[in-house]
């Protein structure tokens, strides 16, 4: 139970609010995501005592999705602070894109009293119910001594096998509450979790060390895992050294930079059709792999992954090893030193037939890349975009069918400067990750792309953006439409019922960055676009370039849905 402070002297004693901040800061936690409420406010009045900055939202959503960009960009975990009931269910759809994207970061949630547990206290909700299948942990402090205690626990549990979120709610009286400060147990630094990099088995290690050198057309995907476990290094490595063709998608895209002789991007299905070994680095066989249906059946398969449950799931693999993605690409590299060329000689005709399948493929997109059609192809958007690329833009996608003709085009020019949803495929991330991205590494560019819908659910904090002075390049894809369930209609119903419920106002979302003291343009003709990107990089504020796009253009991911089938 919470404890009072009558019989101890007020400089012994410490509050539960700032054994949570004490404990935020043992992790490394420089600012928190919040949006204020009664339940909470005295876990601010901890973070203002450690130096942790408390940045203030407008929707919780926001709050949830910031802090898991925050922790995909520096590598640490993110963390949010929300009130009870409405505060924390807001930020739910946070938590659980967080957890099918793997993104490390604890949610607190305010409760009302345990002096009112079951009395029908304002916001009482069951919230650690309402988690626990959408996070690795989620728990109650129950005893203002155990606050710190508990916020470690939750951290701890974040990096159990494949990264993940946590959840605590702490009830008002326990939050508030004063302890005498030896009582209360508060977790030092580096002393309370031990290492979770594993290399691997090395029997498999070397088996597919041998796979590889004896390869005649492998091929690797390397995914989030690569740039979770910052394997950057240990990926280049490996794909040159033994000459083998890398793919990239999600949070691994920029491993390899465009022009890199080992770096393809749209030649991926030949490439899986005709290989004979193919490595799947931090992947799930999930929609976005065709539950591992569009991998050669006769080519031997091999998985690496954090997460024991995902290797060999919806498909019978060859070979699976769980470990850290960047520990066992090096050591395959090491085991496979030594032995000649590592087969690299050989597999140059495997990619010089790869090469001229990107090419073939290229060629057929480029009439739509260079369009002057007007309204704007989105290809041609989305190769604008590229083209203003720097290697310093990270890059965030936030949408349906504008962001899948994004996937297709725009390549970072460096590792961990792509951002999307991830496989949970939530609209509205894209604010919110910019004010990670941006407040994380304010020396970077920040770009976004944003479907008019997407943009839409979280827009508001547009706002947050311009308060906190965090200058950004956003592009608003619009055709008025939610494009890509509008494609599906049609298909399914017929075009006499394409318009139903996806159909949005032509809003002029350039006027909507003025009004909020943001920059602004509007584009309708195709050679406008490159110049008014470079114009709101050289504003200085945050802004959104409004594109009015062809509604009746649908990207090639959007038509081959399944789920349109």
């Amino acid at each position: 139970m919470p404890q009072t402070q009558d019989a101890h002297p007020a400089q012994d004693l410490i509050s539960g609010g700032h054994l949570v901040a004490k404990a935020l800061k043992a992790e490394g936690v420089d600012r928190v995501y919040t949006l204020c409420g009664g339940h909470i406010i005295d876990i601010y009045d901890g973070c203002v005592d450690e130096g942790i900055e408390v940045v203030d939202v407008r929707h919780e959503q926001v709050a949830a999705h910031a802090a898991d960009g925050y922790a995909r960009i520096t590598g640490k975990p993110g963390c949010a602070v929300v009130t009870a009931g409405p505060g924390t269910t807001d930020a739910v759809t946070g938590v659980a894109n967080a957890f099918r994207a793997e993104s490390p970061m604890l949610l607190i949630g305010g409760q009302g009293a345990l002096s009112q547990h079951r009395m029908g206290s304002l916001q009482d909700l069951p919230h650690v119910d309402m988690m626990t299948p959408i996070t690795k942990f989620a728990a109650t402090v129950p005893d203002t001594t155990r606050a710190a205690d508990m916020v470690s626990m939750a951290f701890r549990e974040c990096y159990h096998g494949a990264p993940g979120p946590s959840f605590l709610e702490i009830p008002r009286d326990v939050l508030d509450a004063k302890v005498p400060r030896e009582e209360a147990r508060v977790p030092q630094a580096g002393a309370y979790r031990a290492s979770t990099r594993s290399a691997g088995d090395p029997e498999a290690v070397e088996r597919l060390a041998d796979l590889l050198v004896h390869a005649r057309k492998p091929a690797i995907l390397l995914g989030s895992q690569v740039w979770t476990t910052r394997g950057t290094e240990a990926a280049v490595e490996l794909v040159r050294t033994l000459n083998i063709p890398a793919y990239m998608n999600g949070a691994g895209r920029g491993t390899l930079p465009p022009g890199d002789l080992h770096h393809f991007q749209l030649s991926r299905r030949y490439a899986f059709s005709h290989a004979d070994v193919i490595v799947i680095v931090g992947t799930p066989f999930d929609f976005r792999m065709g539950y591992g249906r569009r991998l050669s059946p006769t080519a031997t398969v091999v998985q690496i992954d954090l997460d024991y449950r995902t290797v060999g799931k919806n498909r019978d693999i060859g070979l699976g090893i769980v470990g850290d993605a960047s520990l066992v690409l090096r050591a395959v590299t090491q085991a496979a030193s030594g032995r000649t060329d590592g087969g690299a000689v050989r597999r140059k005709e495997w990619l010089d037939e790869l090469r001229a399948a990107e090419q073939a493929a290229l060629g057929k997109r480029l009439p739509q890349l260079r369009s002057d059609a007007s309204p704007i192809h989105p290809y041609r958007l989305v190769s604008e975009i590229n083209d203003f690329l720097t290697e310093d833009s990270i890059y965030i996608g936030d949408g349906g069918d504008i962001v899948t003709f994004s996937g297709q085009v725009v390549q970072p020019k460096s590792p961990g400067h792509w951002m999307d949803p991830g496989p949970l495929g939530t609209l509205g991330v894209g604010i919110p990750f910019v004010l990670a991205a941006k407040q994380a590494r304010p020396d970077k560019e920040v770009v976004a792309l944003f479907g008019d819908g997407a943009f839409s659910l979280t827009g508001w904090d547009f706002e947050t953006l311009v308060r906190y002075d965090l200058p950004f390049v956003g592009i608003v894809g619009n055709n008025s439409s939610m494009n890509q369930i509008r494609y599906g209609q049609a298909a399914k119903y017929g075009k006499d019922r394409e318009r139903v419920g996806n159909t949005l106002g032509d809003v002029p979302y350039d006027q909507f960055a003025r009004i909020l003291g943001g920059y602004g343009e509007e584009v309708r003709d195709p050679a406008d676009i490159g110049p008014a990107l470079r114009r709101a990089r050289e504003s200085g504020k945050p802004s959104l370039i409004n594109v009015w796009v062809d509604p009746d253009a649908y990207a090639p991911g959007t038509m081959n849905q399944t789920m349109y089938k």
